[in-house]
């Protein structure tokens, strides 16, 4: 599985979580088909754990926006591309931010892709 797959798949298990109140493990078992992939894993339990400092960071570059206020699919995109960039020394700031702007691409539209766009490029070159 290629990390693009995996980071799709840690969005779908974040906002089946987001939704639901499913345990990590519950939700990465609904999205995989296959056997389980150790970058989804890492992804979705590493956004489970620092979740609240994720979201204070992602606060912090917010511009007249909430946190509550986010569409839970373009939270789960910040949330995955922040981990990467804050807690991932193998993948490149500008790898996680272009990555979170395609699936944003897909999964949601044109202005939040530009929106994710500004708020982890901040998160990028402030932090």
């Amino acid at each position: 599985m290629k990390r693009r797959e995996a980071r799709e798949r840690a969005l779908q298990a974040l906002f089946q979580m987001e939704l639901n109140e499913m345990t990590a493990e519950q939700a990465i078992e609904n999205v995989m088909d296959e056997e389980e992939e150790a970058y989804v894993e890492k992804l979705v339990f590493g956004v489970t754990e620092h979740k609240q400092a994720l979201d204070e960071k992602i606060t912090a570059h917010l511009d007249n926006w909430k946190l509550d206020r986010l569409n839970k699919v373009d939270l789960s995109i910040l949330r995955v591309g922040a981990f990467e960039m804050l807690f991932l020394d193998d993948v490149p700031d500008r790898v996680s931010l272009n990555e979170s702007i395609e699936i944003a691409k897909v999964y949601s539209d044109e202005k939040a892709s530009k929106f994710i766009n500004g708020v982890l490029a901040n998160i990028a070159k402030n932090d």
